[in-house]
């Protein structure tokens, strides 16, 4: 199931709850949903943020062996060239010869967090974006030729029947991921912990010189710090932008008021804002 499939299932109250990816420690934003949030023809009006998880992340390289007798670790594209005559050394090496493979299939998000690996072993190979790692495993036990491959997890290899040609092709040990979890409604419960965490989308006039910087800083007058900003293009006018702003503290349980008094002073700089809901701080228990 892609992410828009999950955004569908709640807003129709077909699922409670959707889980999507919201950022990599690796890769950072995760463009698609935020296209899904920004939410252009009004699709996803009752979809709100109610909490957040976050999971560390393993890829495998998925496939199937070739039965090539040549080493794993000088199978792919790793060998010494006058263009690159140190090429940068990934944390693993192959478990099988890569030789083989022409196509890679993932979803975005996963070639981007593996980058190091497929640069030194797959170097060149075409890529194929799919909708989830899942599916790119999927896609792979299909290939009747053998010479596709799938970044996906350890998971998606025995339920495909797949070989694990290569094993944490992360770059990163600590490689994790944060997701949102979205229900339809509010959960007048979310966001009551002692951290907390909320997410608005607006859009200014780009015409106005610092509409921007005065949105800004009606978060800095009322102290309330931002966590990450985002933009995504509105699609209506060229270079003009839906921006998203995570901030600390709940617009539902918001003792101080300083929340609400933040919201209600960005409505005179702002054409349109909408929010996106409020949860419980998560990162502060992993840190």
């Amino acid at each position: 199931m892609g992410d828009l499939d999950v955004f569908e299932a709640v807003q129709s109250g077909e699922a409670a709850l959707g889980v999507v990816p919201f950022e990599n420690s690796t890769n950072g934003a995760v463009v698609y949903t935020f296209e899904l949030l920004a939410d252009r023809h009004d699709r996803f009006l009752d979809v709100t943020v109610c909490a957040e998880a976050y999971l560390d992340v393993s890829h495998c390289l998925l496939g199937k062996k070739c039965g090539s007798t040549d080493s794993p670790d000088l199978s792919g594209a790793c060998t010494p060239t006058m263009s690159s005559p140190n090429p940068l050394k990934p944390r693993v090496s192959p478990l099988h010869s890569v030789k083989h493979v022409k196509r890679l299939l993932s979803h975005p998000q996963a070639f981007g967090q593996c980058e190091t690996f497929l640069g030194v072993y797959l170097k060149g190979v075409e890529r194929v974006d799919v909708s989830s790692t899942s599916r790119a495993a999927e896609m792979v036990k299909e290939d009747t030729t053998g010479t596709s491959a799938a970044i996906a997890s350890i998971l998606a290899a025995k339920v495909h029947d797949l070989d694990v040609l290569a094993k944490g092709i992360e770059d990163r040990e600590d490689n994790t991921t944060r997701f949102l979890i979205i229900r339809k409604g509010v959960d007048k419960q979310a966001g009551s912990a002692e951290k907390t965490k909320s997410l608005i989308s607006f859009k200014v006039d780009h015409g106005t010189p610092g509409a921007l910087a005065s949105v800004l800083h009606c978060f800095q007058m009322y102290g309330i710090n931002l966590t990450s900003i985002n933009s995504r293009p509105t699609k209506v006018v060229p270079f003009q932008y839906i921006f998203f702003v995570e901030f600390e503290g709940s617009k539902l349980h918001d003792l101080t008021g300083m929340v609400n008094k933040t919201l209600d002073a960005l409505e005179s700089y702002v054409q349109s804002w909408r929010w996106l809901g409020s949860w419980d701080d998560k990162l502060k228990k992993r840190i």
